[in-house]
């Protein structure tokens, strides 16, 4: 499919933007990363090579529920299975017979994000080992931190982004009908989004988790409850300043309707407003989901938790590992965020650049 020539042009503005394009690339990287973390940090084998037959654990687990199966009292363990056979070939090595052809494959990360990898006469946290594959070592109940690092960073951005589509679709279309039907209308909104400010949000988490156990979706109706409020207030203003505009007298003056007002012309200039608010709603469902897990009312254990993990590094500041991996990754994460929203911004917004070469 041919790309329009403007947004070619965009395009090529944007990749100029050094800054924003490769915060871009490494946040698109890391987000696939996550998606497909299974292939990358897994207790489940890649492949297995068993008695003549392929079987590929991770894949048939994520399609159909079914892994390799070898009498274990659970599921299999891999890493073990693995063992097992290099075993089984020095064995027949040294016995001048012939070497089996059984062989397992793993991820590069050998563990998932809830086992416990604990050792004899030995008590978690362990340290980083290079060895073992616990890469940024473990926490305080012996489960591997990247492999935690890589899923609550999934469960993170997955959260910002379904409450930013529930802000901004609730947000950008009441902020736009205020600003653009105005007088009483307006005026009643404008006294609900009064009181709905000062309803104390953090009061509600507190309610609501000791009624239920919060999950995903019930932290997510309330962030969304509460934080559509803003990008009202933002794009209410911007309306009443751009309805006011020639472009828009004049699509009225030849009978344009107020759909087509708002929807093709108001909001595709302001765009670059809307932009600019959407990687710190991003950040901020980030640290809003951390720092809720920090305080206990997040996500429910053990679910992979940057808060849950951070807790865990501020109570044990010995295990310096573990606070400076998820410091470092938050650090990381809000970086890029921020730098490629200030790229789209600036390589989007349609008052800065009013003409093509």
């Amino acid at each position: 499919m041919k790309m329009n020539p403007l947004t070619k042009k965009k395009w090529k503005r944007f990749v100029s933007i050094k800054r924003g394009f490769f915060s871009f690339a490494a946040l698109l990287i890391m987000i696939l990363i996550s998606m497909f973390a299974e292939l990358f940090i897994n207790s489940r084998a890649l492949i297995v090579y068993y008695n003549g037959q392929l079987w590929f654990p991770t894949y048939s687990a994520m399609i159909s529920g079914k892994t390799f199966d070898l009498n274990y009292e659970y599921e299999t363990n891999y890493r073990e299975l693995k063992a097992k056979f290099k075993h089984e070939r020095e064995e027949n090595l040294k016995q001048g017979r012939a070497v089996g052809n059984n062989f397992v494959i793993m991820p590069p990360v050998p563990f998932n994000p809830y086992e416990n990898d604990l050792k004899e006469n030995s008590y978690p946290p362990f340290p980083p080992l290079f060895s073992e594959r616990h890469f940024m070592g473990t926490d305080n109940v012996g489960r591997d931190i990247l492999a935690r690092l890589v899923y609550g960073f999934r469960t993170a951005m997955l959260f910002s982004f379904v409450l930013l589509v529930l802000d901004y679709s609730i947000g950008i279309t009441l902020g736009c009908a205020m600003g653009y039907f105005g007088g009483k209308f307006d005026l009643f909104f404008q006294r609900v989004l009064e009181i709905w400010s000062n309803v104390p949000f953090l009061y509600i988490v507190i309610i609501v988790s000791s009624i239920v156990v919060p999950n995903f979706m019930i932290l997510l109706l309330i962030m969304a409850f509460f934080g559509w409020i803003n990008m009202t207030w933002v794009m209410r203003t911007m309306t009443y300043k751009e309805k006011e505009r020639e472009y828009v007298l004049a699509a009225r003056s030849i009978g344009a309707s107020n759909f087509r007002i708002i929807f093709k012309h108001i909001i595709p200039n302001t765009i670059s407003v809307i932009v600019t608010y959407i990687p710190f709603a991003i950040s901020g469902g980030i640290v809003a989901l951390t720092s809720l897990d920090y305080l206990g009312f997040g996500l429910p254990a053990p679910t992979p938790s940057w808060g849950e993990l951070l807790q865990q590094g501020w109570g044990n500041m010995s295990a310096w590992w573990i606070s400076a991996s998820v410091v470092s990754a938050l650090i990381i994460t809000l970086m890029t965020v921020t730098f490629t929203g200030e790229g789209i911004r600036e390589a989007y917004d349609p008052k800065m650049y009013s003409f093509y070469e």
